[in-house]
């Protein structure tokens, strides 16, 4: 079913509204994928916060054009799923996960940070844990010495009042 002019200018402008959002570009060929495949996907992608769509390569190509990801515009060939994601990693981290249990999908490749990524490059943005794991892990450093400080000085003061107290406890019993 082709599109008239008017439905591709739609197409192109929520496209490029969903461009100017992401961080992230991740393309996947999904030749061969049932429509129920294709659903789990796409509630997987929801459920991560990834725009994911089957476009028109031209489509996409005109979307894309003076963005970032305008890089990836050589990889834009044959049929073709579309991750963005406004986190750097959910779009390549949705698509991977998915092609690891599906040997349909196949990485093609993507765009981050106005520069064109490999199969290997998406599939690498895709192993960088979250966000949120990161923001975690962070915290967690930054809250390693302090707490092996406050250890280290309840220690001492264990041992402190604890030597303290022997001698007063001794006093009354020898009186």
């Amino acid at each position: 079913m082709s599109l008239n002019r008017n439905e591709k200018q739609t197409v192109v402008a929520d496209v490029t509204a969903q461009v100017a959002r992401s961080q992230t570009l991740a393309l996947a060929e999904y030749r061969g994928l049932t429509v129920a495949h294709m659903d789990v996907l796409r509630k997987q992608a929801r459920e991560q916060g990834v725009y994911l769509h089957v476009l028109k390569n031209t489509l996409a190509r005109r979307a894309v054009a003076g963005t970032p990801f305008e890089a990836a515009a050589d990889a834009m060939v044959g049929p073709l799923i579309y991750g963005f994601s406004t986190d750097a990693v959910a779009a390549a981290k949705v698509i991977t996960d998915f092609a690891k249990g599906n040997d349909k999908l196949i990485v093609k490749g993507g765009a981050y940070a106005g520069k064109a990524l490999s199969a290997d490059g998406v599939k690498a943005l895709a192993s960088i844990p979250s966000k949120e794991v990161l923001l975690a892990q962070l915290l967690g450093l930054m809250q390693s010495p302090v707490s092996r400080m406050a250890r280290v000085l309840a220690a001492l003061a264990e041992k402190r009042g604890g030597g303290a107290e022997a001698p007063a406890e001794a006093a009354p019993a020898a009186a």
